[in-house]
């Protein structure tokens, strides 16, 4: 079981010097990848709290915000050689697939096939609608987003026909990703997203979780991979847990999850330090 890490990269305390240095230290500290989440706006008020906070608040510095991923890990691939670099979503319910395919072939062409496209539907009714979309279809228009996405990187001539997306014109999309099969790891935690991952995904993401909640979910895909015909053989499956206690561990290894993606925490020189440490032990350990 391979251990990465998930980094909140904010301004104004993640400054280029900083992450450059992070992105170093993780990869030497021997994990496996860097994951970020996506968010291009915040809201004062929302609908729909942010669901990993117990103020359902996005948990940012004053005059703050979180760094964009694309540019970020373009950053990050010319400070590491070997880091993998993964969304932890990428929101597609509120992009354009045709951008998206594009941004995010090139940061894997100059990574040098280094980049896990995490994906998920989002929670932030207010920033899908800020974006220019609509929120009811969010799901649907991210299934056409995917089926778009991955003609794009694969196709050599691409046109479409959608109700959400239309490309008329037959186009070519270059460079190719370096992988061949890019993986898209589909997040969420509902029946719908299941079926998403079993069609569409190279493997599933299940954020902030308890062996006790994963394996039911585990479930629930098992039985939507094999409406589509696959199998978890070949298929990735990634968890962020919420406890990291060594029974935890072991029990997410025994459940056949392939990589943990553990939380960085604090960027504060001295606990960052201290945190590294005991992942690079955890590596050690579970290698």
């Amino acid at each position: 079981m391979k251990i990465g890490v998930f980094g909140t990269f904010m301004s104004p305390i993640c400054t280029p010097d900083i992450v450059s240095s992070i992105g170093q230290r993780v990869e030497a500290a021997g994990l496996d990848s860097l994951w970020m989440g996506e968010h291009v706006v915040l809201f004062d008020e929302m609908e729909f709290p942010y669901p990993a906070s117990k103020d359902g608040r996005i948990p940012v510095p004053e005059g703050g915000g979180l760094l964009d991923t694309v540019a970020t890990f373009g950053f990050l691939a010319n400070a590491t050689s070997t880091l993998r670099l993964g969304t932890g979503i990428t929101l597609i319910s509120q992009r354009h697939p045709l951008y998206t395919a594009k941004e995010f072939a090139t940061l894997d062409w100059l990574s040098n096939g280094r980049v896990d496209f995490g994906v998920g539907v989002g929670w932030c009714k207010e920033e899908v609608i800020a974006s220019g979309f609509g929120w009811e279809d969010r799901g649907p228009r991210s299934d056409e987003f995917l089926e778009v996405a991955q003609r794009l990187w694969t196709d050599e001539l691409v046109s479409f026909s959608g109700d959400f997306f239309n490309l008329p014109q037959a186009c070519r999309l270059d460079p190719k990703p370096v992988q061949v099969q890019f993986p898209v790891l589909v997040g969420g935690h509902s029946k719908p997203a299941f079926r998403r991952a079993a069609k569409y995904g190279t493997g599933w993401y299940g954020f902030a979780l308890t062996p006790e909640q994963t394996a039911p979910m585990l479930a629930q895909l098992d039985d939507a991979l094999a409406q589509a015909g696959r199998s978890r053989n070949g298929f990735e499956i990634i968890i962020t847990p919420s406890r990291e206690g060594d029974d935890d561990l072991a029990a997410f290894a025994d459940m056949g999850v392939d990589r943990l993606v553990l939380h960085m925490g604090s960027q504060a020189p001295d606990r960052l330090d201290a945190r590294l440490d005991h992942l690079a032990g955890l590596v050690q350990k579970l290698s």
